[in-house]
């Protein structure tokens, strides 16, 4: 046996996911999408799931460098769980052929947070799937140093997917589409998390 080849696997530590339910409109759709989500993402065991809710977090829109303490409370409830992820996953609708104004938002308040990791997409909205939203979100990550990975979950007409109790009638479909995102994630989670390791990202 060659003594530089390993006769067992090596097992790589979880990766810490934040996922960002990236809608906070009034009878928003996206708690029944990130239920579906979160029950699918409990099955893995390379990941510890968090969650960011940006119905729970009121960030101003006036982006500052010296916040009030007001703000700073707000930006508490979010900024540890984006700087400590080793990966995300963006839940979006749609909206008028883009993403929420509370995403970019949260978005805008933060940068180094981003950097060197990937972000994955789940998107929903009406026959487009939110997929708009998505490739414009694409083009904003890159700005922040962020890799998004390719495949995406998308949920076309998404009202009509789930029952009454938020159980999706067919998930099959959806559910490969979320282990093919989530093993992309893994990976590149894992690849620039040991390349951050070895030399800091400069950005």
């Amino acid at each position: 046996m060659d003594i530089n080849t390993p006769d067992t696997p090596t097992v790589l530590a979880p990766l810490k996911l934040t996922v960002i339910i990236g809608s906070n409109r009034d009878g928003r759709f996206g708690p029944t999408i990130a239920r579906w989500f979160l029950s699918r993402a409990a099955r893995r065991e390379d990941f510890t799931v968090e969650v960011v809710d940006l119905a729970d977090a009121d960030l101003p829109t006036a982006l500052s460098f010296n916040p009030s303490p007001e703000v700073t409370a707000e930006l508490a409830k979010v900024t540890p769980q984006l700087a400590g992820a080793d990966a995300f996953v963006v839940l979006t609708p749609e909206y008028n052929h883009s993403f929420p104004a509370a995403l970019k938002n949260l978005i805008d308040w933060h940068f180094a947070e981003w950097q060197a990791k990937p972000v994955g997409f789940v998107s929903y909205g009406g026959i487009s799937g939110g997929l708009r939203a998505v490739e414009q979100l694409r083009q904003v990550y890159a700005e922040l140093h962020a890799v998004t990975v390719r495949d995406t979950v998308s949920f076309h007409n998404a009202g009509a997917l789930f029952d009454d109790a938020g159980n999706h009638r067919d998930p099959s479909a959806a559910d490969a589409a979320a282990k093919t995102m989530l093993d992309q994630l893994f990976w590149w989670g894992h690849a620039l998390r040991s390349a951050k390791s070895v030399r800091p990202y400069a950005s």
